[in-house]
Protein backbone atom coordinates (compact mmCIF):
# COMPACT_ATOMS: atom_id res chain seq x y z
CA UNK A 1 0.00 0.00 0.00
CA UNK A 2 1.30 3.13 -1.01
CA UNK A 3 0.68 6.30 1.63
CA UNK A 4 0.32 9.93 0.02
CA UNK A 5 2.94 12.20 -0.34
CA UNK A 6 1.56 14.17 2.50
CA UNK A 7 1.68 11.10 5.06
CA UNK A 8 5.09 9.96 4.34
CA UNK A 9 7.47 10.49 6.69
CA UNK A 10 9.68 13.03 6.24
CA UNK A 11 12.12 15.40 8.17
CA UNK A 12 9.08 17.84 9.33
CA UNK A 13 7.21 14.53 9.93
CA UNK A 14 8.96 11.69 11.96
CA UNK A 15 7.35 8.53 12.03
CA UNK A 16 7.20 8.69 15.89
CA UNK A 17 4.76 11.86 15.49
CA UNK A 18 1.24 11.53 15.00
CA UNK A 19 -0.62 14.56 13.46
CA UNK A 20 -3.63 13.97 14.65
CA UNK A 21 -2.19 14.56 18.15
CA UNK A 22 0.21 17.25 17.34
CA UNK A 23 -3.24 19.32 15.92
CA UNK A 24 -4.97 18.83 18.73
CA UNK A 25 -2.34 19.80 21.74
CA UNK A 26 -1.96 22.84 19.55
CA UNK A 27 -5.52 23.44 19.33
CA UNK A 28 -5.84 22.68 23.18
CA UNK A 29 -3.09 25.42 24.24
CA UNK A 30 -4.85 27.98 22.30
CA UNK A 31 -7.86 27.01 23.89
CA UNK A 32 -6.00 27.95 27.33
CA UNK A 33 -4.57 30.78 26.15
CA UNK A 34 -7.74 32.23 25.39
CA UNK A 35 -8.64 31.51 28.43
CA UNK A 36 -5.94 34.33 29.73
CA UNK A 37 -5.92 36.28 26.93
CA UNK A 38 -8.32 37.59 26.64
CA UNK A 39 -10.54 36.02 28.61
CA UNK A 40 -9.67 36.74 32.31
CA UNK A 41 -8.72 39.87 30.66
CA UNK A 42 -11.96 40.58 30.15
CA UNK A 43 -13.40 39.28 33.36
CA UNK A 44 -10.81 41.36 35.66
CA UNK A 45 -11.55 44.56 33.63
CA UNK A 46 -15.12 44.25 33.72
CA UNK A 47 -15.41 42.49 37.11
CA UNK A 48 -13.45 45.81 38.87
CA UNK A 49 -14.71 49.33 40.01
CA UNK A 50 -14.30 51.48 36.97
CA UNK A 51 -11.23 53.16 38.43
CA UNK A 52 -9.03 49.77 38.48
CA UNK A 53 -10.48 48.40 34.86
CA UNK A 54 -7.38 49.11 33.23
CA UNK A 55 -5.00 47.95 36.24
CA UNK A 56 -6.67 45.16 36.89
CA UNK A 57 -6.24 44.06 32.98
CA UNK A 58 -3.11 44.88 32.65
CA UNK A 59 -1.99 42.89 35.57
CA UNK A 60 -3.22 39.85 33.83
CA UNK A 61 -1.58 40.87 30.13
CA UNK A 62 2.05 41.35 31.90
CA UNK A 63 1.66 37.88 33.59
CA UNK A 64 1.24 36.36 30.23
CA UNK A 65 3.80 38.24 28.99
CA UNK A 66 6.69 37.98 31.20
CA UNK A 67 5.65 33.87 32.06
CA UNK A 68 6.50 32.74 28.83
CA UNK A 69 10.19 34.09 28.80
CA UNK A 70 10.29 32.79 31.92
CA UNK A 71 9.04 29.53 30.94
CA UNK A 72 11.49 28.81 27.48
CA UNK A 73 14.46 30.52 29.62
CA UNK A 74 14.59 28.12 31.78
CA UNK A 75 10.70 27.00 33.99
CA UNK A 76 10.00 24.29 31.17
CA UNK A 77 12.99 22.10 32.35
CA UNK A 78 12.91 22.91 36.34
CA UNK A 79 8.83 21.76 35.88
CA UNK A 80 9.76 18.85 33.46
CA UNK A 81 13.41 18.44 32.69
CA UNK A 82 16.12 16.05 34.51
CA UNK A 83 15.94 15.74 37.76
CA UNK A 84 18.00 17.78 40.04
CA UNK A 85 15.93 17.06 43.63
CA UNK A 86 13.18 14.79 44.24
CA UNK A 87 10.50 18.07 43.84
CA UNK A 88 12.61 19.88 41.29
CA UNK A 89 14.37 19.85 37.69
CA UNK A 90 17.50 21.45 36.74
CA UNK A 91 16.82 24.71 35.04
CA UNK A 92 18.33 24.81 31.27
CA UNK A 93 16.71 26.83 27.77
CA UNK A 94 14.28 25.26 26.37
CA UNK A 95 15.38 27.42 23.01
CA UNK A 96 17.67 25.11 20.87
CA UNK A 97 16.15 23.85 17.76
CA UNK A 98 17.44 20.03 18.28
CA UNK A 99 15.95 20.26 21.25
CA UNK A 100 12.23 21.03 20.55
CA UNK A 101 11.75 19.27 17.24
CA UNK A 102 12.37 16.32 19.52
CA UNK A 103 9.80 13.93 20.78
CA UNK A 104 8.49 14.94 23.95
CA UNK A 105 9.07 13.48 26.88
CA UNK A 106 4.74 12.21 26.85
CA UNK A 107 3.04 12.09 23.70
CA UNK A 108 3.80 11.61 20.25
CA UNK A 109 4.31 15.21 19.04
CA UNK A 110 7.17 17.79 19.17
CA UNK A 111 9.03 19.21 22.46
CA UNK A 112 7.92 22.28 21.03
CA UNK A 113 3.91 21.39 21.11
CA UNK A 114 4.87 20.17 24.94
CA UNK A 115 6.64 23.60 25.81
CA UNK A 116 3.95 25.48 24.03
CA UNK A 117 0.67 23.64 26.10
CA UNK A 118 2.39 23.54 29.41
CA UNK A 119 3.34 27.34 28.71
CA UNK A 120 -0.65 28.28 28.92
CA UNK A 121 -0.92 26.78 32.28
CA UNK A 122 2.20 27.93 33.91
CA UNK A 123 0.70 31.95 32.61
CA UNK A 124 -3.11 31.69 33.64
CA UNK A 125 -1.81 30.58 36.94
CA UNK A 126 -0.34 34.07 38.28
CA UNK A 127 -3.01 35.44 36.59
CA UNK A 128 -5.60 33.67 38.41
CA UNK A 129 -3.18 34.69 41.67
CA UNK A 130 -3.83 38.39 40.44
CA UNK A 131 -7.36 38.54 40.98
CA UNK A 132 -7.01 38.33 44.87
CA UNK A 133 -5.02 41.63 44.89
CA UNK A 134 -6.77 43.55 42.36
CA UNK A 135 -7.28 47.39 43.46
CA UNK A 136 -4.10 48.00 45.88
CA UNK A 137 -1.12 45.77 44.67
CA UNK A 138 1.87 48.22 43.12
CA UNK A 139 2.35 47.48 39.63
CA UNK A 140 6.30 47.50 39.86
CA UNK A 141 5.72 44.63 43.01
CA UNK A 142 3.53 42.61 40.73
CA UNK A 143 5.99 42.68 37.90
CA UNK A 144 8.95 40.95 40.30
CA UNK A 145 6.28 38.41 41.97
CA UNK A 146 5.44 36.74 39.04
CA UNK A 147 9.13 35.77 38.04
CA UNK A 148 9.84 34.73 41.19
CA UNK A 149 6.62 33.02 41.87
CA UNK A 150 6.85 30.78 39.29
CA UNK A 151 10.48 29.99 39.52
CA UNK A 152 10.43 29.22 43.06
CA UNK A 153 7.12 28.23 43.68
CA UNK A 154 5.07 26.70 40.42
CA UNK A 155 8.16 24.46 39.04
CA UNK A 156 8.30 23.19 42.44
CA UNK A 157 4.38 22.19 42.19
CA UNK A 158 4.57 21.01 38.45
CA UNK A 159 7.64 19.19 38.82
CA UNK A 160 6.41 16.98 41.49
CA UNK A 161 3.37 16.20 40.51
CA UNK A 162 3.42 16.36 36.78
CA UNK A 163 6.91 15.23 36.04
CA UNK A 164 7.46 11.09 36.06
CA UNK A 165 10.61 11.60 38.24
CA UNK A 166 8.65 13.70 41.01
CA UNK A 167 7.83 12.45 44.06
CA UNK A 168 3.95 12.99 44.36
CA UNK A 169 4.39 11.30 40.45
CA UNK A 170 5.87 8.14 42.10
CA UNK A 171 3.64 7.94 44.78
CA UNK A 172 0.49 8.11 42.99
CA UNK A 173 -1.57 11.28 43.02
CA UNK A 174 -4.07 11.76 40.77
CA UNK A 175 -4.40 15.35 39.17
CA UNK A 176 -5.76 14.88 35.64
CA UNK A 177 -5.44 18.48 34.50
CA UNK A 178 -3.91 21.37 37.14
CA UNK A 179 -6.61 21.07 40.44
CA UNK A 180 -3.62 21.00 42.66
CA UNK A 181 -0.76 22.54 40.78
CA UNK A 182 -2.67 25.46 39.26
CA UNK A 183 -5.77 25.96 41.64
CA UNK A 184 -4.90 25.31 44.77
CA UNK A 185 -1.83 27.00 44.11
CA UNK A 186 -2.97 29.77 42.59
CA UNK A 187 -5.99 29.84 45.92
CA UNK A 188 -3.34 29.88 48.41
CA UNK A 189 -0.85 32.24 47.39
CA UNK A 190 -3.75 34.72 45.98
CA UNK A 191 -5.05 34.40 49.95
CA UNK A 192 -1.43 34.91 51.10
CA UNK A 193 -0.30 37.48 49.14
CA UNK A 194 -3.35 39.35 50.19
CA UNK A 195 -2.34 39.04 53.33
CA UNK A 196 0.87 40.58 53.06
CA UNK A 197 -0.14 42.99 50.71
CA UNK A 198 -2.99 44.77 52.91
CA UNK A 199 -6.38 45.16 52.37
CA UNK A 200 -8.23 47.84 49.51
CA UNK A 201 -9.01 51.11 51.17
CA UNK A 202 -11.93 51.43 53.29
CA UNK A 203 -14.30 53.12 50.11
CA UNK A 204 -13.39 50.73 47.72
CA UNK A 205 -13.45 47.68 49.71
CA UNK A 206 -17.25 48.65 51.13
CA UNK A 207 -18.17 49.63 47.47
CA UNK A 208 -16.50 47.53 44.44
CA UNK A 209 -19.20 47.66 41.86
CA UNK A 210 -18.66 46.05 38.92
CA UNK A 211 -18.20 48.32 35.99
CA UNK A 212 -19.69 45.81 32.57
CA UNK A 213 -21.72 42.77 34.07
CA UNK A 214 -21.66 42.13 30.30
CA UNK A 215 -18.38 42.20 29.54
CA UNK A 216 -17.27 39.92 32.45
CA UNK A 217 -20.00 37.86 31.05
CA UNK A 218 -18.42 37.64 27.90
CA UNK A 219 -15.10 36.60 29.24
CA UNK A 220 -16.82 33.91 31.83
CA UNK A 221 -17.94 32.30 28.23
CA UNK A 222 -14.31 32.55 26.86
CA UNK A 223 -13.11 30.75 30.34
CA UNK A 224 -16.08 28.26 30.44
CA UNK A 225 -15.38 27.07 26.77
CA UNK A 226 -11.44 27.38 26.95
CA UNK A 227 -11.60 24.60 30.18
CA UNK A 228 -12.22 22.06 26.74
CA UNK A 229 -8.63 22.82 25.77
CA UNK A 230 -7.78 23.35 29.54
CA UNK A 231 -9.00 19.44 30.50
CA UNK A 232 -9.32 17.93 27.12
CA UNK A 233 -5.43 18.27 26.44
CA UNK A 234 -4.58 16.61 29.67
CA UNK A 235 -4.07 13.31 27.80
CA UNK A 236 -1.62 14.31 25.59
CA UNK A 237 -3.38 12.29 22.95
CA UNK A 238 -6.93 12.80 20.53
CA UNK A 239 -8.09 10.00 22.41
CA UNK A 240 -11.52 8.78 24.13
CA UNK A 241 -9.67 9.77 27.41
CA UNK A 242 -9.67 13.53 26.53
CA UNK A 243 -13.34 13.30 25.01
CA UNK A 244 -14.47 12.20 28.70
CA UNK A 245 -12.90 14.71 30.09
CA UNK A 246 -14.03 17.53 28.12
CA UNK A 247 -17.64 16.38 28.64
CA UNK A 248 -17.20 16.06 32.22
CA UNK A 249 -16.12 19.34 32.18
CA UNK A 250 -18.91 21.06 30.76
CA UNK A 251 -21.67 18.46 32.81
CA UNK A 252 -19.76 19.78 36.53
CA UNK A 253 -19.37 23.10 35.80
CA UNK A 254 -23.31 23.67 34.73
CA UNK A 255 -24.56 21.41 37.56
CA UNK A 256 -22.12 23.99 39.96
CA UNK A 257 -23.46 26.92 38.46
CA UNK A 258 -27.11 25.84 38.76
CA UNK A 259 -26.38 24.64 42.29
CA UNK A 260 -24.83 28.21 42.66
CA UNK A 261 -27.62 30.06 41.27
CA UNK A 262 -31.03 28.00 42.96
CA UNK A 263 -28.76 29.07 46.72
CA UNK A 264 -28.47 32.53 45.89
CA UNK A 265 -32.21 32.58 44.77
CA UNK A 266 -33.36 30.78 48.05
CA UNK A 267 -31.05 32.74 50.55
CA UNK A 268 -30.86 36.24 49.34
CA UNK A 269 -34.32 36.60 46.88
CA UNK A 270 -32.34 36.91 43.83
CA UNK A 271 -30.42 35.67 40.99
CA UNK A 272 -26.99 36.69 40.93
CA UNK A 273 -25.27 37.08 37.65
CA UNK A 274 -22.04 37.39 39.58
CA UNK A 275 -22.94 34.37 41.30
CA UNK A 276 -23.80 32.65 38.89
CA UNK A 277 -20.34 33.00 37.49
CA UNK A 278 -18.55 32.16 40.27
CA UNK A 279 -20.75 28.94 40.73
CA UNK A 280 -19.70 28.15 37.11
CA UNK A 281 -15.89 28.74 38.38
CA UNK A 282 -15.64 26.08 41.11
CA UNK A 283 -17.43 23.45 38.93
CA UNK A 284 -14.75 23.86 36.37
CA UNK A 285 -11.87 23.98 39.02
CA UNK A 286 -13.60 20.95 40.92
CA UNK A 287 -13.43 18.39 38.00
CA UNK A 288 -10.43 19.80 36.65
CA UNK A 289 -8.28 17.05 39.13
CA UNK A 290 -10.27 14.21 37.92
CA UNK A 291 -11.53 15.13 34.63
CA UNK A 292 -10.83 12.27 32.61
CA UNK A 293 -10.60 9.24 35.07
CA UNK A 294 -14.64 9.63 36.73
CA UNK A 295 -17.45 8.64 35.22
CA UNK A 296 -20.19 11.10 34.19
CA UNK A 297 -22.64 10.41 37.20
CA UNK A 298 -19.61 11.44 39.14
CA UNK A 299 -19.44 15.02 37.56
CA UNK A 300 -22.48 15.55 38.46
CA UNK A 301 -22.29 14.75 42.10
CA UNK A 302 -19.14 16.64 42.17
CA UNK A 303 -20.94 19.88 40.63
CA UNK A 304 -23.23 19.50 42.98
CA UNK A 305 -21.03 19.33 45.98
CA UNK A 306 -18.77 22.19 44.79
CA UNK A 307 -21.49 24.71 43.67
CA UNK A 308 -22.51 24.44 47.48
CA UNK A 309 -19.88 23.94 49.80
CA UNK A 310 -17.29 26.98 48.12
CA UNK A 311 -20.97 29.14 48.42
CA UNK A 312 -20.75 28.21 52.32
CA UNK A 313 -17.72 28.96 52.99
CA UNK A 314 -17.57 32.33 50.70
CA UNK A 315 -20.92 33.92 51.59
CA UNK A 316 -21.54 31.95 55.21
CA UNK A 317 -18.22 31.02 56.71
CA UNK A 318 -16.29 33.79 55.36
CA UNK A 319 -18.16 36.39 57.55
CA UNK A 320 -17.65 34.06 60.78
CA UNK A 321 -13.79 33.35 60.97
CA UNK A 322 -11.75 36.58 61.29
CA UNK A 323 -8.66 35.24 59.39
CA UNK A 324 -11.03 35.44 56.75
CA UNK A 325 -13.06 39.03 57.31
CA UNK A 326 -9.09 40.24 57.82
CA UNK A 327 -7.83 38.95 54.67
CA UNK A 328 -9.10 41.53 51.60
CA UNK A 329 -9.05 38.53 48.76
CA UNK A 330 -11.06 40.91 45.67
CA UNK A 331 -12.62 38.18 43.83
CA UNK A 332 -12.70 35.47 46.37
CA UNK A 333 -9.68 33.60 44.61
CA UNK A 334 -9.28 31.53 47.92
CA UNK A 335 -12.94 29.86 47.95
CA UNK A 336 -13.16 29.32 44.08
CA UNK A 337 -10.12 27.74 43.46
CA UNK A 338 -7.96 26.98 46.72
CA UNK A 339 -11.76 25.33 48.15
CA UNK A 340 -12.72 23.83 45.04
CA UNK A 341 -9.38 22.52 43.78
CA UNK A 342 -8.67 20.50 47.37
CA UNK A 343 -12.56 20.03 47.27
CA UNK A 344 -11.67 18.22 43.31
CA UNK A 345 -8.80 16.30 44.91
CA UNK A 346 -10.38 14.52 47.53
CA UNK A 347 -13.33 13.96 45.33
CA UNK A 348 -11.29 12.69 43.14
CA UNK A 349 -9.50 10.25 45.54
CA UNK A 350 -13.21 8.71 46.10
CA UNK A 351 -14.71 8.78 42.64
CA UNK A 352 -11.73 7.81 40.75
CA UNK A 353 -12.44 4.75 38.38
CA UNK A 354 -9.69 2.06 38.00
CA UNK A 355 -10.16 1.43 34.65
CA UNK A 356 -10.25 5.15 33.23
CA UNK A 357 -6.94 5.97 35.74
CA UNK A 358 -5.25 3.26 33.94
CA UNK A 359 -6.32 4.09 30.37
CA UNK A 360 -4.88 6.94 31.28
CA UNK A 361 -1.88 6.61 33.28
CA UNK A 362 -1.08 3.47 31.01
CA UNK A 363 -0.59 1.23 33.96
CA UNK A 364 -1.50 -2.32 34.61
CA UNK A 365 -1.19 -2.36 38.25
CA UNK A 366 -5.25 -2.64 39.66
CA UNK A 367 -4.34 -1.42 43.54
CA UNK A 368 -3.14 1.83 42.29
CA UNK A 369 -5.25 4.85 41.43
CA UNK A 370 -8.17 3.56 42.62
CA UNK A 371 -11.08 5.30 44.10
CA UNK A 372 -12.42 4.66 47.73
CA UNK A 373 -16.10 4.08 46.04
CA UNK A 374 -14.50 1.48 44.07
CA UNK A 375 -12.55 0.23 46.67
CA UNK A 376 -15.56 -0.09 48.70
CA UNK A 377 -17.77 -2.08 45.97
CA UNK A 378 -14.64 -4.54 45.01
CA UNK A 379 -13.43 -5.21 47.75
CA UNK A 380 -10.23 -3.36 47.79
CA UNK A 381 -10.84 -0.69 50.58
CA UNK A 382 -7.27 -0.16 51.97
CA UNK A 383 -6.48 0.66 48.15
CA UNK A 384 -8.89 3.12 47.95
CA UNK A 385 -7.84 4.54 51.82
CA UNK A 386 -4.22 4.57 50.67
CA UNK A 387 -5.84 6.87 47.15
CA UNK A 388 -7.33 9.21 49.77
CA UNK A 389 -4.69 9.64 51.69
CA UNK A 390 -2.20 10.74 48.97
CA UNK A 391 -4.48 13.08 47.73
CA UNK A 392 -4.51 14.65 51.31
CA UNK A 393 -0.69 14.18 51.10
CA UNK A 394 -0.61 16.21 47.57
CA UNK A 395 -3.10 18.16 49.09
CA UNK A 396 -0.85 19.56 52.16
CA UNK A 397 2.18 19.94 50.28
CA UNK A 398 0.98 22.50 47.90
CA UNK A 399 -0.41 24.46 50.50
CA UNK A 400 2.85 24.32 53.04
CA UNK A 401 4.67 25.55 49.79
CA UNK A 402 2.34 28.40 48.87
CA UNK A 403 2.28 29.69 52.03
CA UNK A 404 6.20 29.62 52.76
CA UNK A 405 7.50 30.39 49.48
CA UNK A 406 4.81 33.31 48.92
CA UNK A 407 5.67 35.05 51.88
CA UNK A 408 9.26 34.33 51.52
CA UNK A 409 8.92 36.01 48.15
CA UNK A 410 6.58 39.09 49.11
CA UNK A 411 9.47 39.93 52.07
CA UNK A 412 11.77 39.73 49.92
CA UNK A 413 9.89 42.49 47.67
CA UNK A 414 9.13 44.59 50.70
CA UNK A 415 12.18 45.69 50.89
CA UNK A 416 13.35 46.82 47.64
CA UNK A 417 9.69 48.00 46.64
CA UNK A 418 6.12 48.88 48.23
CA UNK A 419 3.96 45.71 48.14
CA UNK A 420 0.75 48.35 47.79
CA UNK A 421 -0.11 51.70 46.27
CA UNK A 422 0.63 55.00 47.48
CA UNK A 423 -2.82 56.64 49.33
CA UNK A 424 -3.13 58.99 45.99
CA UNK A 425 -3.25 55.99 44.06
CA UNK A 426 -5.40 54.23 45.65
CA UNK A 427 -8.15 56.82 45.55
CA UNK A 428 -7.71 57.64 41.93
CA UNK A 429 -6.96 54.39 40.44
CA UNK A 430 -5.74 53.72 36.61
CA UNK A 431 -4.84 57.91 36.04
CA UNK A 432 -2.84 57.73 38.46
CA UNK A 433 -0.74 54.40 38.16
CA UNK A 434 -0.95 54.15 34.66
CA UNK A 435 -2.39 57.62 32.92
CA UNK A 436 -5.13 56.05 31.04
CA UNK A 437 -8.50 55.30 31.74
CA UNK A 438 -10.86 52.26 30.74
CA UNK A 439 -13.47 54.58 29.82
CA UNK A 440 -12.57 58.48 29.06
CA UNK A 441 -14.04 60.32 26.88
CA UNK A 442 -11.42 61.64 24.80
CA UNK A 443 -11.33 63.68 21.91
CA UNK A 444 -8.85 63.49 18.49
CA UNK A 445 -5.36 63.42 20.05
CA UNK A 446 -6.41 64.62 23.86
CA UNK A 447 -6.50 63.12 26.66
CA UNK A 448 -7.14 63.69 30.98
CA UNK A 449 -3.41 64.56 32.33
CA UNK A 450 -2.54 63.13 35.99
CA UNK A 451 -3.40 65.58 39.04
CA UNK A 452 0.07 66.69 39.37
CA UNK A 453 1.54 68.79 36.91
CA UNK A 454 4.92 68.01 35.34
CA UNK A 455 8.05 70.27 36.47
CA UNK A 456 9.69 69.37 33.59
CA UNK A 457 9.66 72.86 30.98
CA UNK A 458 7.68 72.03 27.91
CA UNK A 459 6.39 74.27 24.96
CA UNK A 460 2.72 75.31 24.48
CA UNK A 461 2.79 75.62 20.89
CA UNK A 462 -0.07 77.83 20.49
CA UNK A 463 0.69 80.37 23.20
CA UNK A 464 4.99 80.17 22.92
CA UNK A 465 5.21 79.98 26.82
CA UNK A 466 7.18 77.67 28.89
CA UNK A 467 5.62 75.66 31.64
CA UNK A 468 8.66 76.34 33.90
CA UNK A 469 7.66 80.21 34.22
CA UNK A 470 5.70 79.17 36.74
CA UNK A 471 2.89 81.87 37.27
CA UNK A 472 1.30 81.28 40.61
CA UNK A 473 1.72 80.39 44.47
CA UNK A 474 -0.23 76.90 43.56
CA UNK A 475 2.53 75.80 40.79
CA UNK A 476 0.66 76.20 37.97
CA UNK A 477 2.04 77.07 34.19
CA UNK A 478 1.24 80.52 33.19
CA UNK A 479 0.33 78.97 30.15
CA UNK A 480 -4.07 79.29 30.03
CA UNK A 481 -4.18 75.53 28.22
CA UNK A 482 -2.49 73.59 31.29
CA UNK A 483 -5.98 73.54 33.27
CA UNK A 484 -5.05 70.06 35.08
CA UNK A 485 -3.00 71.05 38.36
CA UNK A 486 -2.49 70.12 41.59
CA UNK A 487 -3.91 72.79 44.06
CA UNK A 488 -2.58 71.03 47.58
CA UNK A 489 -0.19 67.58 47.31
CA UNK A 490 -2.59 64.62 47.33
CA UNK A 491 -5.71 66.97 48.35
CA UNK A 492 -7.42 67.79 45.10
CA UNK A 493 -7.97 66.28 41.76
CA UNK A 494 -9.31 68.91 38.79
CA UNK A 495 -10.42 67.93 35.34
CA UNK A 496 -12.29 70.43 33.04
CA UNK A 497 -13.33 68.69 29.92
CA UNK A 498 -12.80 70.73 26.73
CA UNK A 499 -16.09 71.84 25.07
CA UNK A 500 -16.32 70.34 21.59
CA UNK A 501 -19.50 70.93 18.96
CA UNK A 502 -21.91 68.51 18.75
CA UNK A 503 -22.73 66.12 16.08
CA UNK A 504 -25.54 68.45 14.82
CA UNK A 505 -23.03 71.09 14.29
CA UNK A 506 -20.78 69.12 11.85
CA UNK A 507 -23.79 67.11 10.85
CA UNK A 508 -25.41 70.42 9.14
CA UNK A 509 -24.19 73.44 8.38
CA UNK A 510 -27.31 75.67 9.35
CA UNK A 511 -27.58 73.92 12.51
CA UNK A 512 -26.29 76.56 15.33
CA UNK A 513 -24.98 75.42 18.66
CA UNK A 514 -24.71 77.68 21.91
CA UNK A 515 -21.66 76.72 24.67
CA UNK A 516 -22.69 76.85 28.23
CA UNK A 517 -20.30 79.40 30.28
CA UNK A 518 -21.70 78.65 33.68
CA UNK A 519 -20.42 76.63 36.44
CA UNK A 520 -22.60 73.62 35.30
CA UNK A 521 -19.69 72.84 32.87
CA UNK A 522 -16.72 73.32 35.21
CA UNK A 523 -16.31 69.84 36.42
CA UNK A 524 -14.40 69.56 39.86
CA UNK A 525 -13.48 66.02 42.22
CA UNK A 526 -12.27 67.03 45.39
CA UNK A 527 -11.50 64.16 47.79
CA UNK A 528 -12.19 65.83 51.03
CA UNK A 529 -15.46 67.74 49.68
CA UNK A 530 -13.96 71.32 50.36
CA UNK A 531 -13.50 73.74 47.35
CA UNK A 532 -10.63 76.46 48.80
CA UNK A 533 -10.44 79.80 46.93
CA UNK A 534 -8.00 78.64 45.17
CA UNK A 535 -10.92 76.79 42.45
CA UNK A 536 -11.73 80.69 41.11
CA UNK A 537 -8.35 81.35 39.56
CA UNK A 538 -8.79 77.49 37.94
CA UNK A 539 -12.65 78.12 37.29
CA UNK A 540 -10.86 81.56 35.49
CA UNK A 541 -8.46 79.48 33.38
CA UNK A 542 -10.81 77.22 31.82
CA UNK A 543 -13.37 80.09 31.33
CA UNK A 544 -10.51 81.37 28.87
CA UNK A 545 -9.77 78.53 27.09
CA UNK A 546 -13.58 78.08 26.51
CA UNK A 547 -13.38 81.41 25.12
CA UNK A 548 -10.70 80.78 22.47
CA UNK A 549 -12.65 77.84 21.50
CA UNK A 550 -15.87 79.96 21.25
CA UNK A 551 -13.57 82.37 18.91
CA UNK A 552 -11.76 79.59 16.92
CA UNK A 553 -14.78 77.54 15.68
CA UNK A 554 -17.17 80.93 14.71
CA UNK A 555 -19.97 79.22 17.71
CA UNK A 556 -22.21 82.32 18.69
CA UNK A 557 -23.46 82.49 21.98
CA UNK A 558 -26.26 85.57 21.87
CA UNK A 559 -29.27 83.75 21.92
CA UNK A 560 -33.03 85.21 22.59
CA UNK A 561 -34.43 84.76 26.08
CA UNK A 562 -37.27 81.91 24.75
CA UNK A 563 -36.29 78.99 23.01
CA UNK A 564 -36.41 79.55 18.86
CA UNK A 565 -36.76 77.24 16.83
CA UNK A 566 -33.94 77.14 13.95
CA UNK A 567 -35.03 75.66 9.90
CA UNK A 568 -33.35 72.55 9.48
CA UNK A 569 -33.91 73.32 5.56
CA UNK A 570 -30.89 73.18 3.42
CA UNK A 571 -31.22 75.87 0.01
CA UNK A 572 -30.63 72.77 -1.81
CA UNK A 573 -33.08 70.21 0.30
CA UNK A 574 -36.52 71.04 0.28
CA UNK A 575 -37.20 67.52 2.58
CA UNK A 576 -38.61 68.76 5.95
CA UNK A 577 -36.88 67.89 8.44
CA UNK A 578 -37.46 68.03 12.53
CA UNK A 579 -36.89 71.58 13.42
CA UNK A 580 -34.27 72.48 16.33
CA UNK A 581 -34.12 73.92 19.38
CA UNK A 582 -31.56 76.53 20.65
CA UNK A 583 -31.42 76.97 24.48
CA UNK A 584 -29.78 80.91 26.05
CA UNK A 585 -26.63 80.63 27.85
CA UNK A 586 -26.82 78.74 31.30
CA UNK A 587 -30.00 76.77 30.17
Amino acid sequence: MEFPPNLLPDEANPKWMNKGDNAWQLTAATLVGLQSVPGLIIIYGGMVKKKWAINSAFMAFYAFAVVLICWVGWGFRMSFGERLIDFWGKPAVALDQKYLLGQAFLGYFPTATMVFFQFVFAAITPILIGGALLGRMNFIAWMMFVPLWHTFSYTIGAFSIWCPEGWLAKLGVIDFAGGFVIHLSSGVTGFTAAYWVGPRIDKDRERFPPNNILLMLAGAGLLWMGWTGFNGGAPYAASTVASLAALNTHVCAATSLLTWLLLDTIVFGKPSVIGAVQGMITGLVCITPGAGVVQCWAAILMGLISGSLPWYTMMVLHNKLNLLKHVDDTFAVFHTHAIAGGLGGILTGFFAMPKLSRLFFQVPDWEKYIGLAYGLQTGRTSAGLKQMGIQLIGIFFIVCLNIVTTSLICLFIKLIVPLRLNEEELRIGDDAVHGEEAYALWSDGDRFENAKVSSSPTDCKEHGQKNKQRGDQFGRSNCPHNIVSSLSPGATKIRIMEAQRTDAVSAHPRVRATINLGSEKFSVQANNGVLSEQLVSVKEQSMSILKDFITKHNIPTEVPDEPEEVSSEDDNDTSAKPPMKKWKNGQ
